[in-house]
């Protein structure tokens, strides 16, 4: 059985190089993908309840296909998830399985799997490998891509994780044909943010293609994940623990994670929602500072709002802290060094920068005013 036409991106780094798989079709042939990495024709699956529903009787056939016995592992779906019980459970699971360093752990879903399981195989027994297959939109183009795993704390939100990288990815695009249309728009923000922090070229193709992304029209859905990735694989490259270059991927995330903590990490407000409103107030932020055009921002609201994408705090239902309040927020931001807080902002579309000298209060200005909006 051969893997059906699909992209490849190859996360080049020494030692830890492996492949990313972009088609529709790959859940279905896993078995023919995963079988070259085993040394015993059986594997651990880590999913949620939500995720196995849709996806896993198509994966576990593809397995099935190649000869490779699952056990499977189901945990509650949401961001709660994401915390030090089910993290517990999943080591503690994986160990009465008796997974040895040699096996391959899957993590099947979106990103709150994908990094809950990273991290369960960066712990276990010092490291056992794993084979991401993001099923939601900003798994595929951004979470599953990296070796970035961790869980959540009271504190913030990804304060506790590791970096270890999986030994494949396979981004089936036809998985996303069950996506709710919600999570669809909420991983476009992380699609988007790759246009916009090194890409101008690529936000202009958005620009006039995005709809067609979120239709999931096969081509343009396949072009946003290839393009997505090759450019998060380059970067990863070049700068594997984030420290320096890597850290341009968090534009808007410095926003975006105060505001999850604001609404309780809940469904009011979806992680790539929270980037897309982040990448709109650090564009706002640039052009305060005089560092990029003044018509960014708006082209950038713009395409985010013509989309249906939450673009500002107003899109955002409910209470919310003040300025301060956000502020506090932030300062438990990981990109806090020195106790100062490090932004990432942009010279222009396409052109993101490290910035560790935003004045506070200009921050606040503009928080103010972004609130002041609200209805």
């Amino acid at each position: 059985m051969s893997l059906p036409v699909h992209d490849r991106v190859h996360v080049d780094l020494h030692g830890r190089a492996y492949h990313i798989l972009i088609g529709p079709g790959l859940l279905g042939s896993a078995g023919e993908a995963i079988g070259p990495l085993l040394a015993r024709r059986r594997v651990a699956v880590v999913t949620d309840e939500a995720v196995a529903e849709a996806q896993l009787e198509v994966l576990l056939a593809g397995l099935a296909a190649g000869g490779i016995e699952a056990d499977v592992l189901r945990l509650p779906p949401g961001e709660q998830t994401k915390g030090w019980a089910e993290l517990t459970r999943t080591v503690e699971w994986l160990l009465d399985r008796k997974v040895e360093r040699r096996d391959v752990v899957i993590a099947l879903g979106g990103g709150v799997i994908g990094d809950l399981v990273g991290f369960a195989a960066a712990i276990l027994r010092r490291g056992v490998r794993f084979v991401q297959i993001p099923t939601s939109l900003l798994a595929q183009v951004d979470s599953s891509v990296g070796g970035k795993t961790g869980i959540n704390s009271r504190h913030g939100k990804n304060l506790i994780g590791a970096f270890h990288q999986p030994s494949l990815v396979l981004a089936d695009t036809q998985s996303l044909a069950t996506l709710p249309d919600r999570q669809m728009r909420a991983g476009y923000g992380e699609v988007v943010k790759y246009g916009l922090l090194g890409n101008a070229e690529f936000f202009g193709w958005l620009e006039q293609n995005g709809a067609a992304v979120l239709a999931r029209e096969p081509a343009a859905l396949r072009h946003a994940v290839r393009v997505s990735c090759e450019m998060k694989a380059g970067i990863v490259r070049r700068d594997e623990r984030e420290e320096g270059e890597r850290a341009l991927l968090n534009l808007g995330h410095t926003f975006c994670h105060a505001l999850e903590a604001a609404t309780g990490y809940s469904d009011r407000l979806l992680h790539g929602e929270g980037v897309a409103i982040g990448c709109a107030l650090a564009f706002d932020l640039s052009a305060r500072l005089g560092r990029c055009p003044q018509e960014d921002p708006s082209r950038v609201a713009a395409h985010l709002a013509a989309l249906g994408l939450k673009s500002s705090l107003a899109d955002i239902a409910g209470d919310l802290p003040d300025a301060d309040g956000l502020l506090d927020l932030m300062a438990q931001d990981k990109k806090v060094v020195d106790g100062k807080l490090r932004f990432i902002l942009a010279d222009g579309i396409g052109e993101a920068v490290i910035a560790g000298d935003v004045p506070p209060a200009m921050v606040r200005d503009l928080l103010s005013d972004a609130l002041a909006a609200r209805p």
